[in-house]
């Protein structure tokens, strides 16, 4: 009687909590990606648009198997923990996605600008000076 509700009210949350958590990182991860890129607006757009589909994947992945864990609640308060659980879990699966990626991008980030950095030899490109407009 209680598990259909139930299943309804978790994919609805933790199908929100996952879109709600992309749009934000996605959103505010696109400055962090610029400057690790070197400011290549392009590389910074793509790889967030790519750990965007990741994130989506793997989360939503997680979010369908395990639909198949935990007993059939019989009342209202099973109800709730069994919610109470399966939430959780999506939650602590969303922070260490969170987690991993940002650990992906400073690792690959920081090489990439190395990379950026350096002429086609691999030897360090001299940046010229800023000028002003007065200089």
């Amino acid at each position: 009687m209680y598990l259909v509700p139930a299943y309804i009210v978790y994919l609805v949350v933790s199908i929100a909590l996952t879109v709600w958590v992309a749009r934000t990182l996605s959103k505010n991860g696109i400055v962090f990606l610029k400057e690790c890129f070197g400011h290549d607006d392009n590389l910074a757009h793509s790889t967030n648009h790519l750990l965007v589909v990741g994130f989506y994947l793997v989360n939503l992945g997680w979010i369908l198997l395990s639909l198949r864990f935990g007993s059939e609640p019989q009342s209202m308060a099973e109800a709730f923990e069994f919610l109470s659980t399966k939430i959780g879990l999506v939650v602590v699966a969303l922070g260490f996605m969170h987690f991993f990626n940002m650990n992906a991008v400073a690792k690959f980030g920081r090489k990439v600008g190395q990379w950026l950095r350096e002429d086609d030899f691999g030897s360090q490109l001299k940046s010229e000076p800023q000028r002003g407009i007065l200089d």
